[in-house]
């Protein structure tokens, strides 16, 4: 069984310096194959060829904490999600942006255009003539560039680890992403001068959750891994990974 990860999106999946895959995810899959009785192999794969390679038949599940949107529904299968995650901006000035940070603040957004439109405009007005990092391909993608174009410059990036690099340079003002990845990343001391800025944004807004994916030719890989998910869940394997990576339970909500 072959698992593909980036390897660079922690506490998701990182890559230590004898090249061993760890982190969250390797290590509910280390679980998962064990319970499916399966010899897994996790390769590392750059996000932006990963859903290609999948089916292409180079891979048999993509693992890389990956939401379960609409869009993605449409070229490939997911399992249950395994967790639900808020996201933040980060700059280097924490009075960037108005409103307070944490998530005892957070804002929760569905679709509705309306809704998000009144909910961030104090995000937008602040963000006038600045340049805002973004990731390409990810979730937070879509909803930065429907939403701060018109107001910022937005600079996609290979990676969102490429994009921390260009913020702590000063190159732009400020990033966008998943608060698990950007406390792992801000927890380091050579970003000590990064901090959160406005409010943490949740809700339906990104999608199921974090899932696993599949080609829509394996229901049956899918299901087995859906079944392990649940025992995973049901028997606190995830609740025990998520406090040991993320100090927090990120269980999916029923």
């Amino acid at each position: 069984m072959n698992i593909a990860t980036e390897g660079a999106y922690e506490p998701w999946n990182l890559t230590l310096p004898g090249g061993k895959i760890s982190g969250f995810e390797p290590e509910l899959m280390d679980y998962l194959c064990a319970k499916m009785k399966l010899q897994c192999k996790i390769t590392v794969q750059n996000w932006d060829g990963m859903i290609a390679s999948l089916n292409a038949g180079k891979f048999d599940v993509l693992m890389d904490a990956i939401v379960i949107t609409d869009d993605r529904k449409q070229v490939m299968d997911f399992s249950i999600p395994y967790a639900q995650t808020p996201a933040n901006f980060v700059a280097q000035d924490a009075a960037l942006l108005p409103g307070k940070t944490g998530a005892a603040n957070a804002i929760t957004l569905s679709a509705d255009p309306k809704a998000i439109h009144d909910a961030i405009e104090p995000l937008r007005q602040a963000l006038k003539g600045k340049t805002i990092g973004i990731a390409s391909g990810i979730i937070y993608t879509k909803f930065i560039d429907e939403n701060f174009k018109d107001v910022a410059t937005i600079r996609e990036y290979n990676t969102s680890a490429d994009a921390i690099l260009d913020l702590q340079s000063g190159r732009i003002d400020a990033i966008f992403d998943d608060v698990t990845f950007l406390d792992s990343i801000m927890s380091k001391p050579e970003n000590k001068g990064l901090a959160y800025t406005g409010p943490q944004i949740k809700g339906p807004i990104w999608g199921d959750g974090e899932g696993l994916g599949f080609r829509k030719s394996d229901p049956e890989l899918k299901a087995k891994f859906d079944a392990a998910l649940k025992e995973a869940i049901a028997d606190g394997t995830v609740k025990k990974l998520s406090e040991k990576w993320f100090k927090v339970d990120l269980t999916p909500k029923s």
